[in-house]
């Protein structure tokens, strides 16, 4: 791929997996299932065109309202999925990041998370960030409340607070913030997902359901942004 105003990183909102099901008169299970597949292929095409970061909301706080049956079966397929990156760990070479509340997550979640981290850490290509008990209002709250901490231990001064202060005070600190955000299955939302991080990215909303969702896609998605006049306010 033509590496000239590659984007540097892509926000993913993977809708439609229960609705891809519904369609076909499936249990949601298999729809989710059929996503996660879909999800390995994308992250590992976007590794291979040389993409920087890929950031997806996999589960958002507002999630655990689901039935219990489908969250369990989503947690299970989570930790399984991490449980694999960890295996394959030397031959993806992909840099796994969780964003989100993970201490609200159940402990055998929380131990996979942790050692996928640590075991992909050093890894050069890709990082994958996996947005999981992700609320981005949350994210602000917990940065406002990790500044406020410094500043009343005199750690930090009231007017050194600066937008890099509140950037790298957030899930994705150290992260470009993305390029583009897509979501997929037609709705036109932004779903809480990384509010502060997207003020100036692309949006690009697709019809098709996430298991639909194809290599050829990203690359349609990379073409729009190219063709795409970023002025960041100016004229």
């Amino acid at each position: 791929m033509d590496q000239e105003n590659m984007p540097k990183h892509i926000a993913i909102i993977m809708d439609g997996n229960r609705r891809w099901a519904k369609q076909k008169g499936l249990d949601p299970k298999i729809g989710h299932k059929e996503g996660a597949k879909t999800l390995e292929r994308i992250v590992r095409y976007a590794n291979k065109i040389g993409l920087g970061y890929i950031t997806v909301y996999a589960f958002s706080t507002e999630n655990w309202k689901r039935t219990e049956d489908e969250v369990g079966a989503l947690m299970l397929l989570l930790q399984n999925y991490l449980d694999d990156y960890t295996k394959r760990a030397d031959t993806e070479n992909i840099k796994v990041k969780v964003l989100g509340d993970i201490s609200g997550l159940p402990e055998g979640m929380q131990k996979s998370i942790y050692k996928c981290m640590e075991r992909t850490k050093n890894n050069t290509g890709v990082t994958f960030n996996i947005a999981l008990n992700y609320g981005g209002r949350d994210e602000i709250l917990k940065a406002v409340k990790k500044i406020a901490s410094k500043v009343k231990n005199g750690e930090l001064e009231l007017e050194d607070i600066s937008e890099e202060v509140v950037s790298n005070s957030l899930y994705t600190e150290g992260q470009p913030d993305p390029d583009i955000l897509v979501r997929t299955s037609g709705e036109l939302r932004t779903s809480n997902f990384l509010p502060w991080q997207i003020v100036y990215s692309e949006f690009i909303f697709l019809e098709k359901n996430w298991p639909d969702f194809e290599e050829k896609d990203i690359d349609d998605i990379i073409e729009i942004y190219k063709k795409r006049n970023r002025k960041f306010g100016g004229k």
